[in-house]
């Protein structure tokens, strides 16, 4: 799965009391390409700290007013700083007490003066990185809960549709056929009653045995492996569980489409398939095609539909604007070393 977050640029928050060393920092960070903000003081860098999200904040130890080490302390306070990246700069030798204690109040790294760029450069794109991993991961594990609750919902509405098929379709039909056969039983019927409850009783055990058969087709077709993609998914497309499906349905194929392996069928198969049940749940199409195509040892599968199309976020795969029907079109792909487009 493919998650664009953490290839944007990060914020960093420069602190100093003194513009001229503000610029220096932004002339030696400028490479880096990330977003560089200044705060001449420790209140300013506070209330841009409540406004943006920053990835590091660099600041001097001795300012006016709110030094390093009390901004750092009010800093990590918060809550949602907790895990900010603070490195000071000091234009005074520090002892060990006054590392100790900026460490204590949140501090992650130390830089003295004179600045070499070179290390400045390093320490802060260290972090930067860190930060950006960090919110991926964020939204990797958003996604995945997402897409975890969109798995079993899933799961239980395909439970509810086959126990709803099985309910109002195979259900009727054997308590039908039962209730004819018990009037057949019966010593008061004609022969020529009996003989019309037990015609009535075959029929419906007729129509059950083909609803256990299309439920069967749907979920694995059993022709799939014996008579391979092509001709199973011309019988089984036409018979898609959505009456609508019937007419509508085209399956394009050269007529010397090669045998592709089961477990290469099975895919194909079934990524059409749920891609047809895409298409006619939520495009409002009146018509689809399957086309299929191969080419020096590799297969393209293309659903076509007159539908009202996917929007843009679909189209570039974008986090929270596909399902878990989609999921399984793309693992089924990438599995196979192949790779999903949207037009």
């Amino acid at each position: 799965m493919n998650i664009t977050v953490g290839t944007s640029p990060v914020n960093i928050l420069m602190v100093d009391d003194q513009r001229s060393k503000l610029l220096s920092y932004e002339v030696m960070l400028a490479e880096l390409g990330e977003n560089l903000v200044k705060a001449s003081s420790g209140r300013e860098a506070l209330e841009l700290l409540l406004k943006t999200d920053f990835a590091v904040v660099l600041m001097d130890v001795s300012m006016p007013e709110l030094d390093g080490f009390e901004l750092a302390e009010m800093i990590r306070q918060h809550p949602r700083f907790q895990k900010t990246a603070i490195i000071f700069i000091s234009a005074v030798h520090l002892t060990d007490v006054d590392r100790l204690k900026g460490y204590e109040r949140g501090a992650v790294d130390y830089i003295s003066v004179p600045i070499i760029p070179e290390l400045l450069r390093a320490k802060v794109s260290v972090f930067a990185e860190l930060h950006r991993k960090t919110r991926q991961l964020e939204a990797l594990n958003q996604e995945l809960n997402r897409l975890s609750n969109s798995l079993m919902n899933a799961q239980d509405e395909e439970r509810r549709r086959i126990a709803r098929e099985l309910h109002d379709g195979l259900g009727q039909d054997l308590a039908a056929a039962k209730m004819m056969l018990g009037a057949w039983n019966q010593p008061y019927q004609s022969p020529e009653s009996r003989d019309r409850a037990m015609s009535e009783a075959n029929l419906m055990l007729d129509h059950a045995i083909k609803q256990v058969r299309t439920i069967s087709h749907l979920l694995h077709p059993p022709l799939l492996d014996e008579i391979g993609f092509t001709v199973c998914a011309a019988l089984v497309y036409r018979r898609v569980s959505s009456g609508a499906v019937e007419s509508k349905t085209k399956l394009e194929v050269p007529e010397e489409f090669p045998r592709l392996g089961a477990e290469v069928e099975t895919a194909i198969f079934k990524i059409a398939q749920e891609s047809l049940t895409n298409v006619f749940r939520h495009s409002s199409a009146q018509n689809a095609t399957v086309r299929l195509q191969e080419s020096d040892g590799r297969v393209s599968v293309c659903i076509i539909d007159d539908g009202k199309g996917i929007s843009e976020d679909l189209k570039a795969l974008r986090p929270g604007s596909y399902g878990i029907g989609i999921i399984g079109i793309k693992q089924r792909v990438q599995d196979h070393g192949g790779t999903v487009r949207s037009s």
